[in-house]
């Protein structure tokens, strides 16, 4: 229980400025004690409002006993309800300019009714005792450009249910998703948005409550439970946010007083007609103190490691235009709130969700960039996918889409993306974009899996990928947990564990993501058999891996590499291993290096290499080694 608190000139000047960064401790319901009375004081923002009032079950949803008093021209409201407890339903009644009335969620409410309904609730968010100090001592003793990241992407009401249908719970979740991820190798888990959401196939996406954890899945004290414990566990726990758009619903933030407020002011600005949603007005100023406020209070108090920053190419440019038109607020707004987060936590991670070749996403906005650290590698994904799903035959016309993302790729800070947008609304799962028969499509997704792994960048991939879901997500139903029971699901499923696993102890796969001295092409230019073949580097010279990727349907016997060190070299991951699915096309022993110049290299190799696979090897450092 806090003492009420009334806002300070400057607390309305920074508000009105866009800088108010902690706008949640002012607005929203809070449980205070005003005169030695304990009650809850509300607090809104509704400029063009004639009247504001709050009705409740606690006065039978009735407010006229209950009006809130405007504080400043700008149009802040408050009021200090007396004898209000924890779980008091209410929403805002706002009297509009032309003589209606509407019933309105609090922008800033802490906790919501579970869907249907759209009540409000008051809620206490302190309290919780988080168990996470090593967690948040380790993260600060280590760069994350220089460290393993694979990112299990997904949708918290989908990943799992009961028998009889019912959502499962942030305590279930946590109870069985934590050890299956951390089973897996996962570094991070990225939760699709959990703010309050009316329509469930929105899939958050299409918001009304940005400070309010949904509902559907418990409150949000049982997600500071997940969050805490996915730390413990040494997860990480990624947002993904939408500062770009909002649901148009009449109880959410549309039209809050009757008139544009959180939206552009021109139809053509507002209006989203590709999602049905209304933007974000990001040069107004008290936008900007919400949205800002808003990232800081999932870090303050959710303990929350980064944000995926959905749809920042609807963002920099302006909508409804018939060419690419920037948009100078929002360019303002995504560096001031990178500038903002950044400086409550170096260690946050801000990713950008962008398919435009905006130049200097990932660079500091000292150096006239946007300031995230990471970018989507939207193009990659796009050029990966359409070389995959092409006919066997057909890739040698396509050579080009897997080699040119290396002419970029350590221009920004790239994740690796393969996304829940990749796998709906009739895209097929990533198994099913396999050609070919049965085996092919596992070979082939074994072989994706593989190159995902070794190209340079961090990783993402969406939930049931790691075992072949063979439909694409349904998004009204959980995943296709039977296919656990099927041979070849089953054993891709230990490959892609045993690829984390690779992963996460091989220095030359992520210390070196965003230098090109981590990578070098051996042959790129194999277009006829198609097969591709670099190495990737630690930070030590020595410290390297050779990667063979084979995307053809025939396998080869002592195929010739040119290597850059004479020493001998282990094949550490094969993706054709009867274990994984495959036919065995190995190297079993250890390669000598022979001295001879071949792809431009001084010494050369000559190995297997299966169809449809991927050779890693490792060159061996010591002296007396023992070869595998």
């Amino acid at each position: 229980m806090e003492s009420t608190i009334q806002p300070t000139e400057f607390d309305v000047h920074l508000f009105h400025e866009g800088s108010l960064y902690e706008s949640y401790t002012l607005f929203g319901a809070h449980l205070v004690e005003e005169n030695g009375v304990q009650g809850v004081r509300f607090c809104v923002w509704a400029p063009k409002a004639k009247e504001v009032r709050v009705v409740g079950d606690f006065n039978q949803w009735n407010g006229t006993k209950h009006q809130l008093m405007k504080i400043s021209e700008q149009g802040i409201w408050m009021l200090f309800v007396p004898a209000l407890i924890e779980g008091d339903m209410y929403k805002y009644e706002v009297y509009t300019e032309d003589g209606r009335s509407v019933l309105k969620s609090d922008p800033y409410a802490f906790y919501s009714e579970e869907r249907p309904n759209t009540a409000s609730i008051v809620y206490n968010l302190e309290g919780y005792k988080w168990n996470d100090q090593y967690w948040k001592r380790k993260k600060k003793m280590k760069q994350s450009y220089h460290s393993p990241m694979f990112i299990y992407e997904l949708h918290v009401g989908t990943w799992k249910k009961h028998d009889d249908g019912r959502l499962y719970t942030y305590l279930e979740l946590a109870d069985e998703l934590i050890p299956y991820v951390k089973e897996h190798g996962f570094t991070h888990i990225e939760l699709l948005p959990i703010i309050e959401h009316p329509f469930d196939r929105s899939w958050g996406y299409q918001g009304t409550g940005y400070f309010s954890a949904t509902s559907r899945y418990g409150t949000p004290k049982d997600l500071m439970n997940f969050i805490d414990r996915c730390h413990q566990e040494n997860i990480g726990v990624i947002l993904d946010w939408v500062p770009g758009h909002f649901c148009k619903d009449q109880h959410g933030l549309y039209m809050f007083d009757g008139t544009p407020t959180y939206e552009y002011q021109n139809e053509s600005d507002r209006e989203n007609y590709v999602w049905g949603t209304a933007n974000f007005d990001l040069g107004k100023p008290e936008v900007q103190s919400y949205l800002i406020s808003n990232a800081l209070f999932w870090m303050n108090y959710f303990h929350i490691d980064g944000f995926r920053v959905d749809a920042v190419a609807n963002m920099l440019y302006w909508q409804n235009k018939h060419e690419l038109c920037e948009n100078p607020y929002a360019v303002a707004f995504l560096r001031k709130l990178n500038e903002a987060v950044f400086l409550q936590d170096p260690t946050i991670l801000m990713i950008a969700e962008d398919s435009t070749d905006w130049p200097l996403v990932t660079a500091p906005t000292s150096d006239n960039g946007l300031g995230f650290n990471y970018k989507w590698n939207m193009g990659w994904m796009n050029d990966v996918l359409t070389y995959m799903e092409a006919d066997v035959h057909e890739r040698k016309g396509l050579h080009n889409r897997i080699t040119f993302s290396l002419l970029y790729a350590f221009n920004e800070n790239f994740i690796l993306p393969f996304s829940h947008d990749e796998v709906v609304h009739g895209k097929r799962s990533l198994l099913n974009k396999m050609p070919g028969d049965y085996t092919d499509k596992f070979a082939q997704l074994r072989l994706l899996y593989g190159y995902l792994l070794t190209h340079p960048g961090k990783k993402l991939l969406f939930m049931g990928g790691e075992f072949a879901q063979f439909d694409e997500w349904k998004d009204l139903d959980d995943l296709d947990w039977v296919l656990f029971d099927f041979d070849l699901h089953k054993k891709l499923n230990q490959y892609v564990k045993e690829l984390l696993k690779f992963y996460r102890k091989s220095k030359p796969l992520f210390e070196l993501d965003h230098h090109e001295e981590g990578f070098e092409w051996i042959d790129a230019n194999n277009a006829q058999q198609q097969i591709f073949s670099f190495v990737r580097r630690g930070q030590k010279p020595d410290e390297l891996l050779v990667i063979v990727c084979n995307f053809s349907n025939v396998a080869y016997e002592d195929y010739k590499i040119g290597v850059p060190l004479q020493t001998d070299y282990i094949e550490v991951i094969n993706s054709d291993e009867l274990a994984f699915g495959g036919s065995d096309v190995r190297n079993r022993k250890a390669v000598t290096a022979s001295e001879g110049k071949y792809h431009g290299k001084p010494f050369y190799i000559e190995i297997n290499i299966p169809r449809f696979g991927i050779s890693v090897l490792r060159a061996k450092k010591k002296r007396g080694e023992r070869k595998k």
